[in-house]
């Protein structure tokens, strides 16, 4: 990417990140100044070029945890083995530079990134992964480029089954600024069965959210992990409500049925959740579950990484029954860890029981929520021409989805590291006699092979989720993990899609402070602090004025 052009761009572009990035968790208002979408989109449609005319040397790519091929676990087999796919489909040499940033502060982590222009060797990412929140809030600033042309003009278009995730994702005009290989999945509430069975409870008795709240009080007060401990929880979730990220009240479902506590549309017209009264009953339904003990204290201030890792836990001093996490691939790797842990090893991979939603949950949203897909985004340069931006595509993008090769090392690893088809034994656990199990494969059988970073696994997948993709692999290349199908099967028969994503210009220059102020208003109500109604009182004193500038942008469109 030009310098020059770039730090011109990032001047107007983000100083207004620079004022909003009070919270890391929060991602940053990048509102441009003076650049908005429609000039961007006149001037790069005025002067363009094939991405024939410009020779991609070098890809720069930012991603976060959901490439699973990290450094310690085969990402050096993987890089090499795209850019010598890549290299023969393009005829033409191409280096792939990977820069995995903390999953868990990846939204910050990226603020920064985009406000400095610079990431890892100092060169500007010419790719990066975003979630849909993300991109809403990027896609107005023209640091991202227009995709849609390059999108409905890929080869990979003639096996799209799934074609409105990304049309969906479109603007008003017609602009596609991010680019989603797979729907976006969404969370289930997982239950340790040994815990289910110590108190006497089925999970296909718990119908309502007076059956769910009698499960939790039950393994809270009965001590169903045996060891007499005092910090025994009904639940641990990654926070009581995830603001910053949509779809917001996927971590503990079960306490927000209906509520929805940002801008989505209802009957056709925008509204603002959190002023609803189904947001209020959410907090006195959090903050009694807070007062009753059944939520593990660590759940205002958890991580999804130190939620997941303190329910697969087998520290005792504090537990957990019950966890809402992702479905799918998670039910695996969340067994697969309570295995690594000696925890309920008698279950097998019966360790984890999924909880239908709850009837209130199906009153309302019909089923659990299906995220708005994770998406990927082009960085453009601003110089007026498409060439580098539409080569970046051909390279990245459209080989993504080529439904052989290159989509197996996404959707994988790489071949003989991650996976392969060649005969082959091995054993998991050799020296434990309880764990140990062996694998037998013959010449031309696809499989996955042994974790690189842990012998004792079996590796899963890379960045694509089979099942998940909008263009299926064409090579017959599929995981038979029984477990993950099970995941993925009951996700599709209890999930409706999530609210669409607001996005206007007041929202986006505001978004920062909105997320801070519900989410200090939440967990002061939640505590106790203040009750509910006076969280959203304040919350109208506060934003009021711009709730409404909001809702009058979004209704207006």
């Amino acid at each position: 990417m030009k310098k020059k052009v770039l730090s011109l761009l990032l001047s107007t572009a983000m100083v207004a990140s620079l004022a909003a990035c009070g919270s890391e968790t929060a991602p940053a208002d990048t509102t441009a100044t003076e650049t908005t979408p429609a000039d961007t989109t006149a001037e790069a449609g005025a002067e363009t070029a094939a991405a024939e005319d410009f020779t991609l040397e070098t890809l720069n790519i930012v991603v976060d945890g959901t490439l699973t091929a990290t450094v310690e676990s085969g990402q050096k087999e993987f890089e090499e083995q795209w850019e010598a796919a890549v290299s023969e489909k393009l005829g033409h040499p191409i280096d792939l530079v990977i820069n995995q940033l903390d999953h868990s502060d990846y939204a910050g982590t990226v603020s920064r990134l985009l406000t400095t222009g610079e990431v890892g060797d100092g060169s500007y990412p010419d790719a990066l992964i975003m979630s849909a929140t993300m991109l809403r809030q990027y896609q107005t600033t023209g640091l991202l480029w227009d995709m849609a042309d390059a999108y409905a003009n890929a080869e990979f278009q003639s096996r799209v089954t799934l074609p409105l995730v990304n049309e969906n994702m479109k603007d008003a005009e017609g602009h596609l600024y991010g680019f989603a290989p797979t729907y976006g999945n969404g969370c289930v509430t997982y239950i340790k069965k040994s815990w289910l069975d110590a108190v006497g409870m089925k999970a296909e008795d718990i119908k309502t959210f007076d059956d769910y709240y009698a499960m939790l009080k039950a393994f809270t007060e009965n001590d169903p992990d045996g060891n007499g401990s005092a910090g025994t929880y009904g639940v641990i979730a990654a926070g009581y409500g995830k603001l910053d990220e949509a779809p917001y009240i996927n971590y503990m479902p079960e306490f927000w049925q209906g509520a929805y506590p940002s801008f989505y549309q209802k009957d056709g017209v925008w509204v603002d959740g959190f002023q609803e009264q189904a947001t209020v009953d959410a907090l006195a339904r959090l903050a009694q579950g807070v007062a009753d003990g059944v939520i593990d204290p660590d759940t205002e201030e958890a991580g999804t990484k130190q939620a997941r890792e303190k329910f697969f836990s087998n520290d005792q001093t504090t537990s957990e029954g019950v966890f809402t996490y992702w479905a799918g691939t998670w039910l695996r790797t969340l067994t697969t860890n309570m295995e690594k842990q000696e925890v309920d090893n008698d279950l097998g991979d019966d360790r984890l029981v999924q909880l239908a939603p709850i009837q209130e949950i199906k009153d309302t949203w019909g089923g659990y929520l299906n995220r708005e897909a994770p998406v990927w985004v082009i960085t453009d340069d601003q110089d007026g021409n498409s060439a580098r931006e539409q080569a970046i595509f051909d390279a990245l993008l459209e080989t993504m989805l080529d439904g052989d090769r290159v989509q197996t090392l996404w959707t994988y690893g790489a071949e003989d590291v991650h996976w392969s088809i060649h005969a082959e034994e091995f054993t998991t656990n050799a020296d434990d006699p309880e764990k140990k199990k062996d694998y037998s494969y013959e010449e031309g059988e696809f499989h996955l092979k042994q974790s690189p970073n842990d012998p004792n696994s079996v590796w899963k997948k890379n960045h694509l989720d089979s099942v998940l993709v909008i263009a299926p692999l064409t090579n017959g290349y599929v995981d038979s993990d029984e477990l993950v199908q099970a995941g993925n099967k009951f996700f599709t028969e209890n999930c409706v899609d999530a609210p669409a994503a607001a996005s206007c210009n007041t929202l986006t220059e505001n978004e920062a402070a909105l997320v801070e102020e519900k989410t200090t208003l939440m967990k002061q109500a939640i505590a106790g602090e203040i009750t509910p109604e006076e969280a959203i009182a304040q919350y109208q004193a506060d934003f009021g004025d711009i709730a409404q500038q909001i809702l009058d942008e979004l209704n207006a469109q």
